[in-house]
């Protein structure tokens, strides 16, 4: 083996391998595989007051090091070909270091879309790993973890166990916060319409009163309304004027990441975490009729900038798709308005112009088709002639009163042509400027103002990219983490945030402004930006940021009084005489004992005691303890009842054991019940770490001889290698 290249995503590194020879070896990390540790804090400050991380590497990640490490020594030259932004350059730092490599000498690869023609290019063009952008992910990821690590046991232990804040995640929760807030102190303001008709077809609004221009909240409330319409009923009116001109809508740009989310959400129902997971498969390659590769350009983008081969592709298409009268004259140039954005980077776009939904519908999957239909037609649409229409407003003036009707008529449909029009033309009849017109009928409707409406997830990524808030990688996660904490709720599509959500926001508010200030949070994003352009000391920022942080959890732990809720229920314990308290848990509300922890009693708040544990004849092999019966969000299982000094625990069934024998160590296989579900493990585990989440059978792979498993798989059941990922139907 001459070459080894490296990427994140065994679909990707798929792809690649699609267009290479023999003499290159493309294997994946599987994501990151280097990070700070998730029991310990995982940085020291030195003498000099230097912020060193202490990065390990994941238990679940060490037999990817260790096949990397072998690789990379039989390998002439590595590759670091992971993704091209700045957490894609962290991770190609961190896989050199992981397999002993120096970062700046390994030849880096970068580009925007997985196509043999842009694989080439950058063979033929590597570069450097970029410590500056390295070290701006490394603060970034250092700020994260000394506001989490930090500041959450504090909001644990002042309100209730279990909650977090963070950079990103708190400046969006408050965000979230004061909508709600704004709804609740909202006061409903009156006001009329007043609608007529004339000439028995044509619909018009009141425009003028008594020499008054009609806004919305003119009229505010019935006695005005009724004096305007008994004047309106006593008038003469005529065709005061007519005017016909004509405008042009432009196409909107290609997408970026946080438009892409928007408009998914919106017209194809697609949370923003969805999006990506379906624009990450379009990304690292899909079938297609030219054989398997990647159909869009990378997702994650700030950039509006398209390929100037692109461009002239898409100008080509257009010309002999649709003709010249859909082509302007010269192409068209986007520039993205967000802050910061790498331009360097492209828009999202399709790799090949001639692949388009029609052909795609044979390859793609439902959502992959909706998502690439949505991409295509944008990127070709954001290339053609303007769309053109004629307005039409006519006005009937009274003595006292003018109302107003509108119309318009699409004389030209341009970029529609592909992304679709359907509004019908409201045209107006033709009148002649001075006739007589018959008012025909008039209303009145009574309407109040509305609260600003809450945010759905489109909404809410639109404001956090209006603000400078977080990055095209960090918009979908955000919302995740705020739902995973149980700090917001989706319903309907609409964001509410929970009572928990109020109480952290007001402490933050009150005691550490900073964390949810989005001037902050934006102000460091563009510090980050600026560390990554090689214009700021990562050491200097993190600095500057930490001591007078820690300076104030120190103080929070003084003088921020608990607001954990305990309200006194006026019973006694039955266990021990004190008072029973009502207080508010992870799960919701429950009665405990004042005299925690020495007293551990407890009951729900239907007044029913929690089931205490059934005991068995069996003991614990560890401890020699009895066993246990217990509940879990799962069912029962087995405990031991010496918890929690001793924690071992089993299920109440014998697992299944498997006639295949494990394909790394030769052991049992067994089926297990694990937090994400089933899955299928070895019994000399921890020895052997082998697990499958799907069950294996007996069969070899046609591909590498490695043991395969049976799945299904968009409806069809499937043979999927363990090791190489080869997939075949079954028969």
């Amino acid at each position: 083996m001459k070459n080894l290249i490296i990427v994140e995503s065994p679909a990707k590194g798929r792809t690649i391998s699609n267009f290479l020879g023999k003499g290159y070896k493309v294997v994946a990390s599987k994501g990151h595989i280097r990070d700070l540790p998730k029991s310990n804090f995982g940085i020291t400050i030195d003498e000099s007051g230097q912020f060193i991380p202490k990065y390990s590497i994941p238990r679940d990640a060490s037999a990817t090091v260790k096949e990397l490490k072998k690789l990379a020594k039989e390998a002439e030259t590595v590759y670091i070909a992971t993704d091209e932004d700045r957490e894609g350059e962290a991770i190609g730092y961190h896989i050199a270091m992981a397999i002993g490599k120096d970062p700046e000498t390994l030849p880096r690869i970068v580009f925007h879309e997985i196509t043999k023609s842009a694989i080439q290019h950058a063979l033929e063009n590597p570069r450097k790993l970029d410590m500056n952008n390295i070290n701006a992910q490394q603060t970034r990821r250092l700020l994260d973890r000394i506001v989490g690590y930090k500041l959450s046991p504090l909001l644990g232990s002042k309100i209730q166990k279990g909650l977090s804040a963070g950079r990103v995640q708190s400046s969006a929760l408050k965000i979230v916060v004061d909508r709600e807030r704004e709804i609740k102190a909202f006061k409903p303001v009156e006001y009329w319409s007043i609608d007529a008709l004339f000439q028995k077809t044509i619909d018009a609004s009141i425009y003028e009163y008594s020499g008054k221009k009609i806004e919305k909240l003119t009229i505010g409330n019935e006695a005005m309304a009724k004096e305007i319409v008994d004047s309106a009923k006593s008038e003469a009116f005529i065709v005061a004027s007519i005017d016909k001109s004509k405008r042009k809508t432009k196409p909107s740009p290609p997408f970026m990441t946080s438009t892409l989310q928007q408009s998914a959400s919106t017209q194809l129902g697609f949370s923003p975490k969805k999006t990506m997971m379906v624009a990450q498969k379009l990304y690292e390659g899909v079938k297609t009729d030219k054989g398997t590769m990647g159909v869009i350009t990378y997702m994650r983008t700030d950039s509006l900038n398209l390929a100037g081969e692109a461009i002239f592709a898409a100008r080509d298409h257009i010309k002999s798709a649709y003709g010249e009268k859909y082509l302007p004259e010269k192409p068209r140039n986007y520039v993205t308005k967000a802050k910061a954005a790498q331009e360097a980077h492209e828009a999202i776009r399709p790799t090949m112009v001639e692949f388009d939904p029609k052909r795609a519908a044979d390859y793609l999957s439902a959502d992959e088709l909706k998502l690439y239909r949505l991409i295509y037609n944008r990127f070709l649409a954001c290339q053609m002639v303007d769309a053109e229409f004629e307005s039409q407003t006519i006005l009937f003036k009274g003595d006292k009163t003018t109302f107003k009707a509108s119309g318009r008529k699409l004389l030209f449909d341009g970029f529609y042509r592909v992304t679709g029009y359907n509004e019908k033309d409201k045209l107006l009849p033709d009148l002649k400027q001075g006739s007589a017109a018959s008012l025909d009928e008039i209303k009145t409707e009574q309407h109040f103002t509305e609260p600003p409406p809450r945010y759905n997830e489109a909404s809410l990524i639109k404001k956090l990219e209006s603000m400078g808030i977080g990055r095209p990688s960090t918009y979908a996660p955000t919302i995740t983490i705020l739902q995973t904490r149980k700090y917001i709720e989706i319903e309907k599509k609409r964001i509410h945030p929970t009572e928990i959500a109020f109480t952290v926001i007001e402490l933050l508010e009150k005691h550490f402004p900073e964390i949810v200030d989005s001037s902050f949070t934006s102000t460091m994003e563009e510090t980050l930006d600026k560390i990554g352009e090689g214009k700021e000391d990562w050491q200097k920022v993190l600095a500057d940021f930490y001591e007078p942080f820690m300076k104030k959890i120190e103080k929070g732990k003084k003088e921020i009084k608990s607001l954990k809720v305990a309200i006194p229920t006026g019973e006694m314990c039955p266990e021990c005489g004190s008072e029973l308290l009502l207080r508010k848990g992870r799960y919701g509300e429950f009665i405990a004992c004042s005299n925690f922890p020495k007293c551990k009693y407890t009951k729900n708040t239907n007044g029913e005691e929690p089931e205490k544990p059934e005991t068995t004849d069996e003991i614990c092999e560890k401890c020699g303890s009895p066993m246990v019966i217990k509940n879990s969000r799962r069912g029962k299982f087995l405990a031991c009842s010496a918890y929690p000094k001793c924690k071992n625990a089993k299920s109440l069934t014998p697992a299944r054991e498997l006639t295949v024998p494990c394909p790394e160590c030769g052991g049992k296989l067994q089926e297990r019940e694990g937090r994400r579900g089933k899955f299928f493990g070895c019994t000399n585990y921890p020895k052997c770490k082998f697990i499958a989440n799907f069950e294996p059978v007996d069969k070899k792979c046609p591909e590498c001889g490695y043991l395969m498993g049976k799945k299904t798989l968009r409806g069809k059941e499937v043979y999927e290698c363990f090791k190489c990922k080869h997939k075949e139907e079954v028969k």
